[in-house]
């Protein structure tokens, strides 16, 4: 009979631990709730919120790289599309005895143009326009639409001017005034 007590008394000892410990879970989780925290997260849960966020800090990481690499290449299709408009539109054959002056780079550089090209430079018709070192005559279209791309490839471009009406009798109307004249 004592044996049977025993066993009674173990079994009311382990519900009376196990109801106990039934109620401690109970507060921790209202706690938990309460707070927004967890306070007894387990090992495994600690590893799957670290692995969480070097996941997510990848994620970032990668799509940042991702965006530098698309910037750099839109910007090298630009300026291959810079290149090709200028190697294609450019006017060639314009060699002649009258020099036109122009900054390229903080230099000033001389370019030889025939009258037809020079006067056409500068009445603003023409334009001049520059890439690695290479200096481009090409229309002020042309010159147009490359300053949408870029505005520092355009070098020179004038407002064009309309044919002014001469006075007859201004003494000097036979004399043009030089474009590159230095007072």
């Amino acid at each position: 009979m004592a044996s049977l007590q025993e066993q009674l008394l173990k079994a009311g000892l382990t519900t009376k631990q196990k109801a106990r410990q039934a109620n401690t879970d109970k507060r921790k989780k209202n706690k938990q709730k309460r707070s927004g925290v967890a306070h007894d997260a387990t090992l495994q849960e600690k590893v799957k919120q670290e692995l969480e966020q070097s996941k997510a800090e990848k994620l970032a990481k990668d799509n940042a790289l991702n965006d530098e690499k698309k910037k750099q290449l839109a910007a090298k299709e630009q300026s291959l599309r810079i290149k090709q408009i200028l190697e294609h539109h450019h006017l060639s054959d314009v060699a002649g005895e009258q020099e036109y002056n122009y900054t390229f780079d903080n230099k000033i550089k001389k370019l030889a143009l025939d009258d037809k090209t020079y006067q056409a430079l500068v009445n603003g018709r023409l334009a001049l326009c520059g890439l690695n070192d290479v200096t481009y005559i090409v229309t002020s279209e042309t010159a147009a639409k490359l300053a949408e791309l870029d505005a520092k490839v355009v070098l020179v471009q004038n407002d064009k001017v309309t044919d002014e009406a001469v006075d007859e009798d201004d003494p000097y109307a036979d004399y043009q005034i030089p474009d590159d004249l230095m007072w």
